[in-house]
């Protein structure tokens, strides 16, 4: 080839539009029932994750964040928006009912999901070890800590002859949650009063209606209405002298007594890995669905001041954090 000959390739391929010339970044489409102003550090966990498999953001992968901020009705449009914009692969989290429907809509798109509940029970998975279809995922089913929660609650409030449990109805764990507990209460003599709470504005009667019946201690299940509603649920827990014990910490963060159960972000940054390998050409229909490897108790002491409550030391020792 002659030289201006080469000369004249090179100048038309700088001409070239810089799309044309360089390998779009794939995207995940990163899909939650809940809010950014109480998901920011899941956010960071599964960019973590991600970062551990290789994949860094604005470098070789992008991330379009659509939030439902608890308006459910909103989750199809986000959905089809999504496929809209021909993602990669796309995450759901931030309630089961919701990461159902993102399922039933995506068609074969690749997804991870971050659930509470049985991913087989609820059709999102063939089997835990080889879920065979195209989504995959970690849950943190933690039934079996319902007796644990009950026991703690139990040492930090010995006298308390009745412990309520909210629950919100419309999530697929309720009537699992409530057999679970109820079953608890009766090896431990306990009563349990199990009160149901649909949205926010539901929660001062609730509360007024624990105080009444005599509850002196209180269960929150694992629910998306729940966990953004945290602050507002801790403050009524304190204001009505309501001993209460949660199900992660990110609630005892903000003020709640205390909390046992799987870490959230651990949950989410094990997604931002499986992110990452469906990326990189694993099938969803081989990867296992993973369940959780890391557990926390944490108390706040500022709390069990305030509630006038002494925590036993062997409790504070046996705790992952206590907040001073």
């Amino acid at each position: 080839m002659k030289r201006r000959e080469f000369i004249g390739l090179l100048g038309g391929a700088a001409s070239l539009p810089l799309m044309a010339r360089a390998q779009p970044m794939p995207v995940i489409g990163f899909l939650s029932a809940r809010a950014l102003v109480s998901d920011a550090h899941l956010v960071d966990a599964f960019r973590k994750g991600l970062n551990e498999i290789g994949h860094v953001e604005a470098q070789n992968v992008a991330i379009e964040f659509r939030w439902a901020e608890g308006r459910s009705e909103r989750v199809p449009e986000f959905v089809t928006d999504l496929i809209r914009r021909r993602v990669a692969m796309i995450f759901a989290g931030g309630g089961d009912a919701d990461v159902k429907a993102v399922k039933a809509a995506i068609g074969e798109i690749p997804m991870v999901f971050a659930i509470g509940g049985d991913p087989v029970e609820e059709g999102l998975a063939a089997s835990f070890n080889r879920p065979g279809g195209n989504a995959t995922g970690v849950t943190v089913i933690t039934a079996s800590l319902w007796p644990k929660r009950l026991e703690l609650l139990r040492e930090l409030a010995p006298g308390a002859t009745a412990t309520g449990l909210i629950v919100n109805p419309t999530h697929p764990s309720a009537a699992s949650t409530v057999q679970e507990v109820q079953a608890a209460g009766r090896a431990n003599q306990q009563k349990i009063i199990v009160l149901n709470v649909e949205a926010e504005r539901q929660f001062e009667p609730t509360f007024t209606s624990l105080v009444q019946q005599g509850v002196g201690g209180l269960l929150v299940m694992n629910a998306p209405l729940f966990f953004s509603r945290r602050q507002q649920l801790v403050a009524l827990a304190a204001a009505h002298h309501v001993p209460t014990i949660y199900d992660r910490r990110e609630f005892a963060a903000v003020g709640g007594l205390m909390s046992y159960g799987a870490s959230t972000a651990d949950q989410y940054r094990q997604c931002g890995i499986y992110a990452g390998r469906l990326l990189q050409g694993e099938k969803p229909a081989v990867l296992p669905v993973m369940q959780p490897t890391k557990f926390e108790m944490v108390i706040n002491l500022r709390s069990a001041k305030a509630l006038g409550i002494s925590v036993p030391l062997t409790l504070q020792v046996a705790a992952d954090e206590v907040i001073e």
